[in-house]
């Protein structure tokens, strides 16, 4: 192995900080970005799950309640037994905070985090830093690193707060319907810290290797849009996977969404090379 070449593949974590820290910086100084992203977050983590199990759990019967009684009667017993609650109402509104509502927790990140992935490195050319990136002393793994860390800590934040408002919502008005504060939930505790990591990184790896890319912002985002659909397409799939058994699936898809992350990581800090950063060698 050349000496380049060790040089580019070596990494300094503190160094990787330092370009996040700057992305993180001059991210939360624009409004056009943060503004928007925290409507989306309050949105979904905090407006439409407040509506909905204020719906169910203050009246004795809606069509919405009855759809949901209908759904869940419907279910084998296997998996009636993972749904709590002694009343329609209770059981109704348990199913949908625990299970039907779940896949804001991967939606909402990954919504997030793709904003800023789809510019992180085609957005250097186009405001003109990219040439200060690469003739910098900083090798392409660290420069990579510090792209991913800027893309994910965003969402993580918002994934944070939110999820502690969703909590709060979930066991004040759901709580008293099955007994207590409950949640969060075993399986909702996995797919927050366990299954919903790998999950982003899968996305941004193919984000950041498509940033590298192509020539506008515009085409980033256009891409990170079709990669965000499979990947919230996978999450309603957790959310059935946590209705059957919740510890066991969120163990068992964290387990290979982490297998695909590793992959996903490996093969995206390929796609970055100093002339991409110079607008050269652009597929």
């Amino acid at each position: 192995m050349s000496d380049r070449t060790i040089t580019e593949t070596s990494l300094r974590w503190d160094r990787a900080w330092t370009v996040a820290a700057i992305d993180l910086r001059r991210l939360f100084k624009s409004k056009d970005y943060w503004l928007p992203m925290s409507l989306l977050a309050g949105v979904f983590f905090v407006f439409m799950p407040w509506v909905l199990l204020s719906l169910i759990t203050r009246a004795e019967t809606t069509p919405l309640l009855d759809q949901i009684g209908g759904v869940l009667e419907s279910l084998p017993g296997t998996l009636q037994e993972n749904i709590v609650g002694d009343s329609l109402t209770g059981r109704a509104s348990y199913a949908l905070a625990v299970f039907l509502l779940a896949p804001i927790a991967i939606v909402v990140p990954l919504t997030i985090s793709s904003a800023v992935g789809a510019h992180a490195i085609v957005g250097e050319r186009e405001r003109g830093t990219g040439e200060f990136l690469a003739h910098s002393p900083l090798t392409e793994n660290e420069i990579y690193v510090g792209k991913l860390l800027a893309s994910l800590i965003p969402g993580y934040i918002a994934t944070g707060v939110g999820f502690g408002i969703y909590s709060v919502i979930v066991n004040l008005l759901v709580g008293p319907e099955v007994g207590g504060w409950f949640f969060p939930t075993a399986g909702w505790w996995l797919l927050i810290l366990f299954v919903m990591p790998p999950f982003l990184a899968v996305a941004l790896s193919v984000i950041l290797w498509v940033s590298a890319r192509v020539k506008s912002t515009v085409a980033a985002q256009q891409s990170a849009t079709l990669v965000s659909l499979p990947i919230i397409m996978a999450s309603y799939a957790v959310s059935s996977g946590l209705l059957i058994n919740p510890t066991v699936a969120a163990l068992a898809i964290g387990v290979v969404a982490w297998i695909l992350a590793a992959f996903g990581l490996r093969a995206g800090t390929t796609a970055l090379r100093r002339e991409r950063l110079l607008g050269v060698g652009i597929d």
